[in-house]
């Protein structure tokens, strides 16, 4: 019974950040911190030690994995500017993003789109 309520709880904390990563990005005015202590009514501490215990990884490097998922992904859409995606995302500044996504995944966001772009063809060539 402990176990499903453990497990129950980290579903909540990984679908309250994907969901404000992806839906209402904009929704998170307070630290992701009491965002999560709020919604779950449950202590952040208790919070990020289950997690933590269960997941092998922090709730804040889970956050951050999923904004990289969600930047790469706006990338890919090439429809924003790096700082207009900067600024959805709620970093502050495009250095500040460029250095979490290389430390992520190893390479700059322009790399990153650049390959992309090499591994799609034009429709004339497939």
């Amino acid at each position: 019974m402990i176990e499903d309520k453990k497990s129950r709880l980290i579903g909540q904390i990984k679908s309250s950040i994907i969901e404000i990563i992806h839906q209402n990005n904009s929704e998170l005015k307070s630290n992701l911190s009491d965002y999560l202590s709020s919604k779950l009514h449950h202590d952040y501490t208790y919070l990020s030690n289950l997690f933590s215990e269960v997941e092998g990884t922090t709730i804040e490097k889970y956050f951050i994995a999923q904004k990289i998922e969600k930047v790469k992904e706006l990338l890919v859409y090439d429809e924003l500017s790096l700082s207009e995606i900067a600024y959805q995302m709620n970093y502050s500044s495009v250095g500040y993003l460029s250095n979490q996504f290389k430390k992520v995944t190893g390479l700059t966001p322009t790399h990153f789109k650049n390959i992309k772009e090499i591994k799609r063809k034009p429709l004339d060539e497939v």
